[in-house]
């Protein structure tokens, strides 16, 4: 029988791998700074939208991030309910800021299109 500190430096690894990949890293990034739908990923990435979906499913099932439905949008955000949650926190110290990103994506006006 696994003990409490086995089950736990399990699923700290299953979450640092998640976050090993670049892609997620990013995606993680953004969506500390607010929600996003798939739409918005995929303009900001450069990547097509069954890959950002993919990178979303594995988070999801990591459940480091949850999805809610507004209208025909699907939109994506931090699990704050996580037990991960403040790791998560912790890590992106550590990676460059994504704002300028959004208020690009803000400026093109896609966000007006996704509401």
């Amino acid at each position: 029988m696994e003990n409490l500190t086995t089950v736990s430096l399990d699923k700290t690894s299953t979450v640092l791998k998640l976050l090993g990949d670049k892609t997620r890293l990013k995606i993680m990034a953004l969506l500390h700074n607010r929600e996003c739908c798939v739409c918005e990923l995929v303009e900001i990435l450069h990547m097509s939208q069954p890959a950002i979906s993919q990178h979303l499913r594995k988070l999801k099932d990591g459940k480091l991030i949850v999805e809610h439905r507004k209208g025909q949008w699907v939109f994506y955000e931090w699990n704050t309910n996580s037990e991960h949650f403040s790791l998560l926190e912790s890590i992106l110290e550590y990676i460059p800021n994504v704002k300028h990103e959004l208020e690009e994506l803000d400026n093109k006006g896609l966000r007006i299109i996704c509401r």
